[in-house]
């Protein structure tokens, strides 16, 4: 369970993983969007009915790092965020592979330096919760090829970033290599990317079974 403070804000950042169509207007139906953001949403409101608090989902489908920094002040420095989870990195390889426009691994971790100096400027007790980058089998072996070659790299400069910075790491490529084991891949990420209904279920119970203990000691 979520012991969730009053005046908490948790930002939920990152690409189309995050995005999950989310409404961009006031119609709370559909304010996270679906995904592991909205299953981790539901909990924390379930579970914490008299708190006075706020989840926000500012995830943007193809989204590179420089992008999500590009929107940084606005998406989340002025929401005031006591806990920030980022899930970032696989458009910055796909755009390497298709328009040589991506980031490099040494350029990500520079970019991502930038977004948490600032976010821990403005909140030095902030919880920061970094998802790692992962990629499973696409249709197109030349892609999936590449996809797969480039993965590990910005994966470990995600979890370098997280010591680096002591925030909390969620691993999310080895849950998705053992599932795999037991059905296809395509049931997990249906285009290598993009997670379906159940394993965004598996995202958000990894989530929380890393987070949950710091969370919960704030």
């Amino acid at each position: 369970m979520f012991n969730v403070k009053n005046g908490d804000v948790i930002l939920f950042q990152g690409d189309s993983i995050t995005d999950g169509n989310r409404g961009r207007n006031e119609d709370l139906n559909h304010i996270h969007g679906h995904g592991y953001q909205y299953i981790l949403a539901s909990e924390m409101h379930a579970d914490n009915i008299d708190k006075d608090f706020e989840v926000v989902n500012r995830g943007i489908s193809g989204n590179r790092i420089s992008e999500l920094y590009g929107r940084w002040k606005e998406d989340c420095l002025s929401l005031k965020p006591t806990v920030l989870s980022v899930l970032i990195g696989v458009n910055d390889i796909h755009s390497l592979y298709s328009s040589s426009n991506g980031s490099s691994p040494e350029r990500y971790k520079k970019i991502y330096r930038y977004m948490l100096d600032e976010a821990l400027e403005q909140n030095p007790d902030l919880l920061i919760v970094i998802m790692e980058p992962f990629f499973g089998v696409s249709k197109d072996e030349a892609y999936s090829e590449y996809m797969q070659s480039r993965i590990g790299e910005y994966a470990a400069a995600a979890k370098a970033i997280a010591e680096e910075y002591n925030a909390v790491f969620v691993p999310l490529q080895d849950m998705f290599d053992e599932y795999a084991k037991q059905t296809d891949i395509f049931n997990l990420l249906w285009d290598g990317v993009h997670p379906t209904t159940g394993s965004h279920q598996l995202i958000a119970r990894r989530w929380k079974e890393c987070v949950e203990k710091r969370f919960n000691e704030r």
